[in-house]
């Protein structure tokens, strides 16, 4: 986890990223998960969070519009406790149509059928455990470079300003495409090896 600078003078949020690692960690108290907790507790409060999870990567970019976004256990072979949890947190349409406007003239897709992915919810369960700040999920365009995503993440800067904080929750060697479930054997790539 990157550690977060405080907000500046003018209110300036953080941007952050987070490992999430295993979806287990929503129902555990573990080290990870205590500096989650302590990090919600210093951060100053958000108007919302606009959350870039590595779980919604697919083709072009969208944004979650919906006021309640259910959460999605995108996931198998776990636990019945872990599919049961909700994280209830509100969405804010007015964040979402922000954020595609400020994106133009790119196409933003306004998704009301997405919701909260692991990768949102089991880090956000512990930094605002009483879900009560508003959230909102954007897409990872897998057919775009880095480069692409690089400078969509200059343009979304200016939320920070807006007391919106910006999250991304994956991995830096996350990849499920990857794998290929069963496909090829699951050999790591040599980038990631090096790194």
């Amino acid at each position: 986890m990157t550690a977060p600078r405080s907000a500046s003078p003018k209110g300036r949020m953080p941007a952050l990223f987070v490992g999430h690692g295993n979806p287990m960690n929503a129902l555990v108290r573990n080290r990870y998960t205590e500096a989650w907790r302590a990090l919600g507790e210093r951060l100053p409060r958000p108007r919302a969070v606009l959350m870039i999870s590595a779980h919604w990567y697919r083709p072009g970019l969208a944004v979650t519009a919906t006021a309640r976004p259910k959460t999605i256990h995108d996931f198998g072979g776990f636990p019945d406790e872990l599919f049961a949890f909700e994280y209830p947190a509100p969405g804010d349409y007015a964040v979402a149509r922000e954020v595609r406007g400020m994106l133009r003239p790119l196409d933003v897709a306004l998704d009301e059928a997405w919701g909260l992915d692991h990768g949102a919810w089991s880090v956000l369960c512990h930094i605002y455990p009483n879900a009560d700040v508003p959230v909102v999920q954007l897409s990872i365009d897998e057919t775009k470079p880095a480069a692409y995503h690089y400078e969509i993440g200059k343009k979304l800067a200016a939320l920070r300003d807006e007391r919106v904080l910006i999250v991304g929750s994956g991995n830096l060697v996350h990849n499920l495409h990857a794998y290929a479930w069963g496909k090829h054997a699951q050999e790591p790539y040599e980038w990631a090896v090096r790194f």
